[in-house]
């Protein structure tokens, strides 16, 4: 189950309240920085942005790709880790508005995890150490450390064990093949 704070909202639907939950300032600079980044080709640049102007907490060598689109609302929200990749196109959320609703929750991404392009992370989710997430996925649960997930709605392909077992065959395969 993803983490998430609601919030009941009275009146017109959450959306409609949205500047009665987040600064219209602040989501404008977010706004602006993040339209930057998305373009920007330069990934120690990207990050420094991420970090200092929206106070996001990225670790060393990671890489967001071309045209990531974070949260603008709360990035503060979002944690990723060391040396991982952010797909082409990923869109990162932590907040959603619903009519009578909004759900606010943290989005960590762990150390060494692969995100592909044009995946949608829901807010609340923890993807552990090492995992991957295919192409195009949304991530709308957990996703344990080394474990490869996949689809809408998301499934898991392989397990950590599995996946530690197919990199043995692979290394096993390219030392054979090498010889």
């Amino acid at each position: 189950m993803r983490k998430t704070e609601r919030h009941r909202v009275h009146g017109p639907n959450s959306l409609w309240q949205m500047y009665k939950t987040v600064s219209f300032w602040k989501v404008m600079r977010s706004f602006i920085v993040a339209q930057i980044a998305r373009y920007t080709p330069f990934l120690k640049w990207k990050n420094w942005m991420y970090r200092t102007l929206l106070k996001m907490d990225v670790g060393t060598e990671t890489s967001f790709g071309l045209m990531v689109m974070i949260d603008t609302m709360f990035p503060e929200k979002i944690h990723v880790g060391t040396n991982s990749i952010i797909g082409y196109n990923t869109t990162i959320l932590a907040h959603e508005y619903l009519i009578d609703e909004y759900r606010l929750g943290d989005v960590k991404i762990g150390d060494g995890v692969m995100i592909g392009a044009n995946c949608t992370i829901l807010p609340g989710v923890e993807i552990g150490d090492g995992a991957v997430v295919a192409a195009g996925t949304v991530v709308h649960n957990h996703v344990a450390a080394g474990t490869f997930v996949a689809g809408n709605p998301m499934r898991v392909v392989y397990t950590k064990q599995e996946m530690e077992e197919r990199r043995q065959k692979d290394i096993f395969f390219q030392e054979a093949t090498d010889q």
